[in-house]
């Protein structure tokens, strides 16, 4: 166990990003009754994923992290599990085609439900209020009444996940993830897409490697593999009140393991190493990540890095680089270059979405499709010419048919965005645009692994 560090220490240090609950005895029960609640998750699933993630630093597997920016209430509904589930599982078919190796399926999902803001209040016309927190803490609406911090909602948020893990596993375990039914809903995507034709020769060759295995003998009903698959979930740590409380001993190792999910990350506005989050995140064994913006000191980084895994564990630490499409390129290699020389094992994840979020000409926040590609293309280009591991990305996505983020083979416009933004906080790639993201993802991963093929045989 991290030395000096109880579930609780991280209350006697300096925290930010936090909800001002008015009655702090409703807060202290609410918290005293989620101890004692059922884990969420299990210690050993959570190291089942931080062994997949140590393949990850090493270069021996594709991260995908997919889901919702903030999770709600209002849409809690067995279709937009089922239909995010779905998306995520394409993509990870069409990846693992393309980089030939395994691809660790991590759902931004069962948790996500608070959000960092730039400013604690609101103000609209002569009216300041707290701001919307996301439905763990408070209430989108504008008003006095649902904008007060309720404790009541993290036991909510609790029940739903609850439910949406017990989803999540029946559909990854029960034959929903069968890859020859995920390649007939490819199929279906890349007949409806105005790009078809360039998707056609990957699906071909899908169609082929599957018809191989059936003729080897391979199929869903005599390989578990084929019809079953590991799914992670994954959240920002960010109200460590309900981490601490749902933070258990596993009986097997005597470790601390926070239930709330397999793996929780720290927020790039949360990353202070004196402070509470930091602190919080370096007892627990789960794996764990840790945003990297463009105010990320290369010296802080490796100080950083040090506090969190100083066991220099592959596998407990990823770095979830978000630079912006502009600053990829000029912020991410000093990055990797001072990790590398300093023999640190992390995997390197691309989050393309949070450094691009730009205000519309019709007053919606929206993120271009093209500049999410071109981040992606740089975090790759910075990782060949370091020569470092580009080991995944963390995309906002949803299985729904939403218009939040302009582009793509769709080429949603400024002026569409108002048919179907549904999003509570940031804008989410829709299906076909996060399918579409994945084939050229495929693309790129193909042709690093062609370019790396000749030292591979030479060593």
């Amino acid at each position: 166990m991290a030395k000096n560090w109880t579930p609780s220490s991280w209350r006697d240090l300096p925290i930010l990003q936090q909800p001002e609950y008015p009655d702090a005895a409703k807060l202290a029960d609410v918290e005293k009754a989620l101890t004692t609640v059922p884990p969420l998750v299990f210690a050993g699933e959570a190291r089942s994923l931080k062994k997949s993630l140590g393949d990850v630093a090493e270069g021996k597997a594709f991260a995908l992290m997919g889901g919702d920016c903030a999770e709600s209430f209002a849409e809690f509904h067995p279709d937009n599990i089922r239909d995010t589930f779905r998306v995520i599982l394409q993509m990870a078919f069409v990846l693992t085609f393309g980089a030939a190796m395994p691809v660790v399926k991590i759902g931004r999902m069962a948790g996500q439900f608070a959000k960092p803001r730039s400013a604690p209040t609101e103000t609209q016309g002569d009216v300041t209020l707290d701001s919307y927190r996301g439905d763990m803490v408070n209430a989108m609406p504008f008003t006095e009444a649902d904008r007060v911090p309720d404790p009541e909602r993290l036991m909510r948020v609790y029940n739903q996940s609850a439910a949406t893990l017990n989803l999540l596993r029946a559909f990854a375990q029960g034959g929903y993830a069968d890859l020859n039914k995920v390649h007939q809903w490819t199929l279906g995507f890349i007949a409806d897409s105005p790009e078809a034709h360039r998707y056609q020769d990957l699906a071909d060759r899908l169609d082929e490697t599957l018809a191989f295995m059936a003729a080897c003998g391979l199929t869903a009903q005599n390989t578990p593999q084929l019809r079953e698959t590991d799914f992670y979930t994954a959240h920002e740590a960010l109200l460590l009140n309900y981490e601490q409380a749902l933070t258990r001993v596993d009986s097997t190792s005597g470790d601390w393991y926070d239930t709330s999910a397999h793996f929780v990350w720290i927020g790039d506005r949360t990353r202070q190493p004196d402070h509470a989050h930091v602190e919080f995140m370096r007892g627990i064994a789960n794996p764990i990540g840790m945003k990297c913006g463009p105010t990320t000191d290369p010296d802080e980084l490796i100080r950083l890095i040090d506090i969190l895994n100083p066991d220099n564990v592959p596998g407990r630490l990823t770095l979830i680089s978000r630079m912006s499409s502009e600053k990829v390129l000029e912020m991410l290699p000093p990055l990797l270059r001072r990790v590398k020389s300093e023999g640190r094992n992390v995997a390197w994840v691309c989050d393309p979405m949070h450094g691009n979020v730009i205000k519309s000409s019709t007053g919606y926040k929206t993120r271009p499709f093209d500049r999410i590609l071109t981040e992606v293309k740089g975090f790759f280009e910075a990782h060949e010419a370091e020569g470092t591991y580009a080991g995944g990305v963390h995309l906002e996505m949803t299985g729904q048919n939403v218009t939040e983020c302009t582009g793509g083979a769709v080429a949603i416009t400024d002026a569409d965005l108002s048919d179907r933004y549904h999003t509570h906080c940031d804008p989410r790639l829709n299906a076909q645009q996060s399918l579409e993201l994945a084939f050229l993802l495929a693309e790129e991963l193909k042709s690093v692994r062609t370019a790396q093929a000749p030292a591979r045989a030479a060593s």
